[in-house]
């Protein structure tokens, strides 16, 4: 692009006006209320429950399965050293990154598990909170009720 070109498309640019940037989203609903309460995601504690479930699922079978080839490759690639192959190397250079790998994607699932009960935890104690305010409130407007019937 020559530099005159892009002048040209600078000026084009700047008769347009706005140089706002428009980023593509749900448009508000029609009327004063605006955008639907609470959006369109949902998730209750059976979902979080199920994906916990899922991810402890997966750590376990992953710890107890996913070392099955770590002695035979181990013990291949020692053998293979010892008869002069490079591949020796290259075999143990593979069992060490699936090692790393390995991990990574434990720790992964831990903490998915791990945050999916804390998450369950966290919103049963603002259920049972929300649920004793509103409790409160109900008891509250009882009293002022026989107040004022007196």
């Amino acid at each position: 692009m020559a530099w005159d070109e892009w002048n040209q498309l600078k000026e084009n640019a700047a008769q347009k006006g706005s140089t706002a940037m428009q980023l593509n989203r749900v448009p508000d609903s029609d009327g004063p209320s605006g955008p639907p309460p609470g959006g369109d995601l949902t998730v209750d504690q059976q979902d979080l429950a199920a994906v916990g479930d899922a991810a402890f699922r997966l750590f376990d079978r992953l710890g107890k399965q996913g070392r099955d080839a770590w002695s035979a490759s181990q013990t291949a690639a020692q053998s293979l050293r010892t008869q002069g192959f490079a591949l020796g190397d290259a075999l143990d250079h593979v069992q060490e990154r699936w090692e790393a790998q390995l991990k990574t994607l434990l720790d992964a699932c831990a903490h998915v598990s791990n945050h999916m009960d804390f998450t369950q935890g966290a919103h049963a104690g603002d259920e049972h909170y929300i649920y004793g305010t509103v409790s409160s409130i109900a008891t509250l407007d009882a009293g002022f009720t026989e107040r004022t019937q007196r």
